[in-house]
């Protein structure tokens, strides 16, 4: 992605990865309009450097596009996460998106933000990869961390690997939690963080000598076989490592190439700290 001082469009939801991509793309001389979204991004952007930062609400579909064309946008790109329970709960969807949303076969994530990247497309505005201005926050494949996954923990992870991959193919969620080759939990529309918090309860409500698994948790994230990096990117912070640890998890599985740490290097940091292998593959 190069830029010459082109515009670039961003459109933020919550967390860091809005702010990583603004100051990747600052950096690379891009000026940047941010459109942020009103239910999910944070009002620290304002203060970030953007050329200018537009507030829209979820459902404004045209009102991004008039924006868009208004400030001379002609690329684009998503970062930060939407929560899904926004997406189709919250929601309070203009007549563009109203029409789009009834042309849905399937309603889930990728059917919506795949139809909503081919409207962009049809109005001049074509929507990037987020992932091209932060190649070297993707995890490289190998062992991370400074311990290796035991052995349990390898059957933990193929398992957990063939488990995530059957759900993803139906967009249902890229997390699973495994405990000696049992599924704990699934991800659903909760998001990352809460499913591994559910594990951790439902394996502390076990009785400690009526329980024949072991309490160590493989968390596992994959990217989906078909993910759409535009809109869609596996993401690991430092709070995943926090969660990991209160929930009494010791391994996290992702997929190299494919998959953000948020926080660099301090991720892998506070995985040796907790004692937590990270492997990718």
């Amino acid at each position: 992605m190069s830029s010459s001082k082109t515009k670039l469009g961003l459109i933020a939801g919550n967390g860091k990865f809005p702010f990583l991509v603004l100051d990747a793309a600052r950096a690379q001389g891009f000026d940047v309009v941010v459109a942020a979204i009103k239910e999910e991004a944070s009002p620290e952007l304002e203060s970030r450097g953007a050329a200018v930062v537009h507030w829209l609400s979820l459902g404004e579909l045209s009102k991004l596009i008039e924006t868009f064309h208004e400030e001379g946008v002609s690329r684009a790109v998503m970062a930060g996460q939407v929560q899904h329970k926004q997406i189709f709960s919250s929601i309070k969807p203009d007549w563009r998106l109203a029409k789009l949303l009834l042309s849905l076969g399937t309603r889930n994530t990728d059917s919506l933000l795949g139809a909503v990247a081919k409207v962009l497309g049809d109005e001049g505005i074509v929507l990037e990869n987020s992932t091209a201005l932060l190649e070297p926050l993707l995890a490289k494949a190998g062992v991370l961390t400074r311990r290796s996954p035991n052995e349990q923990e390898t059957k933990n992870i193929a398992y957990g690997r063939e488990v995530a991959r059957q759900l993803a193919d139906y967009d249902i969620g890229q997390t699973v939690v495994i405990a000696d080759g049992t599924c704990v939990a699934v991800e659903a529309m909760e998001g990352t963080d809460a499913t591994i918090e559910r594990a951790g309860r439902l394996m502390r409500s076990l009785s400690g000598d009526a329980s024949t698994l072991s309490r160590a948790l493989t968390v596992v994230k994959i990217a989906k076989p078909k993910q759409d990096l535009r809109f869609d990117v596996p993401v690991i912070g430092v709070k995943t490592i926090e969660t990991m640890q209160r929930a009494g998890a010791s391994c996290l599985a992702i997929d190299g190439g494919r998959c953000l740490l948020l926080d660099g290097d301090a991720v892998l940091q506070a995985a040796d700290a907790a004692g937590i292998t990270v492997r990718a593959e």
